[in-house]
């Protein structure tokens, strides 16, 4: 197969998490015994794992996912570089230096998402926005409708590393979410990727 179908598989494993050769060759529009041997090969680079997991009847199930190193196919915002920056700000201006680079980030963020989300007048729509504006920063980012509530789920984290590295930059992203949605919208992290989640989902409600 392609590299380009490659591609696809690591997205298709990113985005919808496990699945099995049967799953994604459906997907793909592909035959089975081919992607099997695509994930055979990836297996071989440490690139996937499976995990044969039971039903209730009928033979086990191979799901397959991304590793570590499948998850870092994906970009990071030269993770190298960013960790060697905040080490340096660190250690010239403490802790009070990492605050000031995140405070100055959000509200950096928070002009420029504030004009891309002005004039939509639905949760959904603001939600939308954001959603694309995240996409196009590296987030892969969607939105799904649940149970009257919204949820907000981006699927890679582009600046890993340096959340990682200071738990600040998830928590400011928050404040974030939430000064730009308003403040009569209640928000609430249910998955978070930095806290062994294989994505970060936030719902998204109406405050009552």
């Amino acid at each position: 197969m392609s590299d380009r179908t490659r591609t696809r598989l690591l997205n298709a494993l990113k985005l919808a998490g496990p699945q099995t050769a049967a799953e994604l060759a459906n997907a793909q529009s592909v035959t089975p015994v081919a992607v099997r041997q695509h994930l055979d090969g990836m297996l071989a680079e440490g690139l996937v794992l499976f995990e044969d997991v039971k039903g209730t009847v009928g033979r086990p199930k191979r799901q397959w996912s991304l590793t570590e190193a499948g998850h870092r196919q994906f970009p990071d915002n030269h993770s190298g570089l960013i960790l060697s920056l905040l080490s340096g700000l660190k250690d010239l201006y403490g802790e009070s230096g990492i605050e000031q680079l995140i405070s100055h980030r959000e509200k950096s963020a928070r002009q420029l998402y504030g004009e891309v989300l002005k004039g939509k007048t639905t949760l959904r729509d603001r939600l939308e926005a954001l959603a694309e504006l995240r996409s196009r920063e590296g987030y892969m980012a969607s939105v799904e409708e649940e149970n009257g509530s919204f949820l907000l789920i981006e699927n890679h984290c582009s600046i890993c590393a340096a959340a990682s590295a200071c738990q600040g930059f998830c928590r400011s992203e928050m404040r974030l979410f939430q000064d730009v949605l308003g403040d009569g919208v209640a928000l609430s992290r249910e998955e978070h990727l930095l806290s062994g989640g294989r994505r970060c989902v936030y719902r998204i409600r109406e405050a009552a």
